[in-house]
């Protein structure tokens, strides 16, 4: 009987708990809500994905560097990005479960049913007829036809009340639609309210509004800002990418479902030049790009998909999602905007300071227009975490917990066992170790059994693990398991270096490209 997704949700916050990966923050003073810390496992998993993407994006493209900016930025920045007076989310209260939902997602929730319907219609079809053919399907059938109006509707309504900043059109359409809390499961709802999301700290010694400043909400306006330096200290021609890693802070007055939406993140943004005129053949070659880049971790075509923004933000001129299947349904797990030359000017009107780029070969300057790709890391470990658990029933009727994390983002790559805790097995482990820990992350277990051994190891998401027995200590050979096939091989001891290389690097993940 397939587990619900709601219920394998908790499996994975729990498995998170129990092998190290993430723990709540502060759980001793009963934690800090919508904060997490990244355990011993977590933390390595989250360098590996990082690592990957750092060399992917700057590493393997010769036009794109990165910088490293502090979190604290002029307060003026915030400003001029439309953040103090725009970044705001609106939110409404159920009046009997006194709990706050951002409006959009509900609505989008509503939405996203509608669709599964319409998918449902046609997995049908699809057992009754053979050689059925979807696109005519649905496009002829009533059901299906009628599901899609319904759709197109919400989402024109939403996006004009939007647009217009019509708050009161906006709850309308969510009493229209009949949408209940999920807690008290009633239609009571407060007035929709807008919520400004950044946190403000101050400087120096004394408080007052002088001195207020900001947690950055994004990591791309410390790039605009440092456009120019990198391009003249760089000698940059367009077109060409800034590319950053780093923390966010938002002040999420509905912050949920684990690690997807949290008050303090960590964002993954490059930030592409290029000639005005060009932004949309530059931006449909960066959707391509990242979803490829996406699909190399190998967790299934099936579970990514594109989504164009209804409302585009003040800044773009085009806008989509690469949407995960999370167990939670199809969410946003990277963004890939067109943001015009929106940001640069707005940085010249208020800092006084020309942002302008000189064309050699057109012997004029002007201010390049920007691609953006931004991935959210904490949404991909979750990603890829939540889509490498799993359970599965071995002959016998045994059963095992098996984490299938990509061999090259797992955060130990080989685990080392003496078959038993004597006649020179654990000597002989350790010499193995001490060969292979300059380049791998190499974990020893003595305790229990070999076969316990592997399970703890199966659940961490360990790829390999190297068995020492009493042959090794005649002919030097030993048994490699591989985690997923649980198949094992014979092999010379001199032989693992190059048999982890090719299989656990993030080389040869990016050689997949």
């Amino acid at each position: 009987m397939a587990i619900k997704p709601e219920d394998f949700f908790k499996n994975v916050i729990s498995h998170c708990k129990e092998y190290g990966y993430i723990f709540q923050s502060s759980e001793i003073y009963d934690g800090l809500s919508a904060v997490y810390d990244y355990g011993q496992n977590g933390a390595e998993l989250k360098k590996n994905i990082r690592e990957y993407w750092w060399k992917a994006m700057v590493q393997l493209n010769d036009n794109i560097v990165g910088i490293d900016a502090s979190i604290f930025m002029h307060p003026t920045t915030w400003k001029a990005s439309g953040h103090v007076d725009a970044f705001n989310d609106p939110l409404i209260d159920n009046k009997d479960s006194k709990k706050r939902y951002r409006a959009d997602v509900l609505i989008e929730e509503h939405v996203a049913k509608i669709e599964d319907k319409i998918e449902k219609e046609v997995d049908k079809a699809k057992k009754r007829f053979e050689g059925f053919d979807e696109a005519m399907f649905r496009s002829t059938n009533a059901r299906v036809l009628e599901y899609q109006i319904k759709i197109n509707d919400i989402n024109n309504r939403f996006k004009t009340a939007l647009n217009a900043g019509d708050l009161a059109e906006v709850k309308q359409l969510i009493v229209d639609l009949e949408i209940v809390c999920p807690v008290s499961g009633t239609k009571n709802w407060t007035d929709v309210r807008q919520f400004n999301l950044m946190f403000s700290t101050s400087t120096g010694a004394v408080t007052d509004e002088s001195n207020i400043i900001y947690l950055r909400p994004e990591t791309a306006q410390d790039i605009f800002v440092n456009y120019l330096n990198v391009q003249k200290t760089g000698r940059m021609k367009l077109p060409f990418g800034i590319a950053q890693t780093g923390k966010a802070f938002r002040n999420e007055i509905v912050a949920r479902q684990f690690i997807f939406r949290m008050r303090e993140f960590e964002q993954m943004e490059m930030q592409f030049f290029v000639k005005p005129g060009t932004e949309m053949q530059y931006y449909e070659e960066w959707k391509t790009k990242r979803l490829n880049w996406h699909l190399s971790l190998g967790l299934g075509k099936e579970h990514y998909k594109f989504h164009d923004h209804l409302k585009l933000a003040h800044y773009a001129n085009a806008a989509c999602d690469i949407e995960f299947q999370f167990p939670f349904g199809f969410k946003e797990l990277e963004g890939i905007h067109s943001r015009t030359d929106y940001d640069l000017k707005q940085h010249e009107q208020f800092s006084g300071k020309k942002l302008q780029y000189f064309d050699v070969e057109k012997n004029e300057s002007y201010v390049p227009y920007v691609v953006e790709t931004s991935v959210g890391l904490d949404r991909l470990f979750l990603s890829i975490l939540s889509s490498a658990l799993k359970e599965e029933t071995l002959e016998g009727g045994d059963t095992r917990t098996v984490l299938s994390l990509p061999p090259a983002l797992a955060p130990i790559k080989v685990a080392v066992f003496p078959l038993v805790k004597k006649d020179g097995l654990p000597e002989l482990a350790e010499k193995i170790i001490n060969t292979l820990k300059f380049d791998f992350n190499v974990t020893y277990d003595e305790k229990d059994t070999v076969g316990k051994r592997y399970r703890r190891q199966d659940a961490i998401g360990t790829p390999y693990c190297v068995t020492v027995d009493h042959q090794s200590l005649e002919d030097n050979t030993v048994t490699i398991r591989n985690r997923d096939t649980m198949l094992q091989e014979r092999m010379n001891i001199t032989a693992i270096y190059t048999f982890l290389e090719e299989r656990v690097s993030i080389k040869s993940l990016l050689k997949s490209l």
